[in-house]
This record gives C-alpha cells, structure tokens and sequence, in this order.
C-alpha cells in the first residue's frame, strides 16, 4: 500500500525506485519526502492494519528529521515536514539533533555521539566479566565468557552501523584485562588467544 500511495518517499541516486519503506518482521521504517504528509501516512497506515487486521503501534512512532540543519529545525520547531504539510501528532517524538533513535537495534539520529550509544554495552560487558569472575573460570572458560557477552553483546551493532576505533580499543582492554585475570602483562598475547 505504502508504495502504490502518492506518498513520494525518498529518491535515492542512480535508482529508479523511490524508497518509501523498509518492513523487518514487525518493524516498519517509512521515508518521507518534505512534500509528503503524515496525514496521508497515517490513513494508508490504518488502511493497512484494518486489512492486516493488525494494529499499529503509535506510541512507538519515532520521526528522524533528514536533511540541512534548517530543515530539520523547522520540522521539530513546526512539528511538519514541509510549510504547507499536515502538523504531526504531539503524542509523536521528533528527534533533536545529538538524540540517537534506535531502529531494528542500530542508534540513528543527525550528529548523534557515536562512543555514547556503546556506554551501556561497555557497561554491561565489564559487569558480565565481573560477575563470571566470581567463579574463578578457567582460561577456556574466559575465552567461551568472553565470546558470549563481548562477542555477542557487539556483534550485531557493530556490523549495523560499525564500531567506533575509541570503543574498540577500549573492549580489547577489558577483554585482555579479563584474559589475563587483571594482570596488565598476559601469559598469552591476546592475538594468539
């Protein structure tokens, strides 16, 4: 529906079609266009859960104003995409610049810090080591602790929208740290683990 509305989307260069949606499971990504209204979006939206017989969440509606720093400040300021567009629902968050919103796991926004998005996952990787720790874990059993929660708590962000250099020194750190039961000089180079 979305495709066939007259919603315009977003043109993208050397492709012939507009991008207007991106589906994943239950997770709708919708591009608007400064001429296209959240009105239109709307009632295509709702024509789409009546025949889906699904309902839309709106609390989880998030809108990410793209374009010159102008522009985006006229959206959030206006609350509309463009100066004669339909004003968008007070019960809908329009992200500032610096406010990173997250979609399908990876943080969006416009000058988002990316070191900060990684702060909880840091965080939580060196409580995870810590709590392991209390168990006096073998080396093999560090390197398995290691793989489930540094490895799996990155893998995915990290191949979404990569990994800042900072970040990544900084688990290297924790995980050598980790490997080497706290001692800043390893039996073992971290690469040879």
């Amino acid at each position: 529906l979305l495709r066939k509305s007259n919603l315009k989307g977003l043109s993208v260069p050397e492709s012939a079609e507009r991008l207007i949606v991106k589906l994943f499971a239950d997770d709708t990504t919708v591009y608007l266009n400064r001429g296209d209204s959240f009105e239109n979006l709307e009632a295509v939206l709702e024509k789409w859960c009546k025949a889906a017989r699904a309902k839309f969440n709106i609390k989880k509606t998030e809108v990410i104003p793209a374009g010159n720093d102008e522009y985006r400040q006229s959206v959030i300021t206006t609350r509309r995409l463009g100066t004669n567009g339909a004003i968008i629902p007070p019960n809908i968050h329009i992200a500032a610049d610096g406010e990173a919103v997250r979609i399908l796991g990876a943080f969006i926004g416009n000058r988002v810090d990316e070191n900060a998005s990684w702060l909880q996952i840091t965080k939580n990787i060196d409580m995870k080591f810590k709590q392991w720790e209390r168990l006096s874990p073998t080396i093999i059993g560090r390197k398995h602790i290691v793989q489930m929660f540094a490895g799996g708590m990155t893998q995915f962000r990290t191949k979404a929208q990569g990994m800042p250099k900072k970040v990544e020194k900084q688990i290297k750190s924790e995980i050598g740290k980790y490997l080497a039961k706290g001692s800043s000089h390893p039996a073992i180079s971290l690469d040879q683990m």
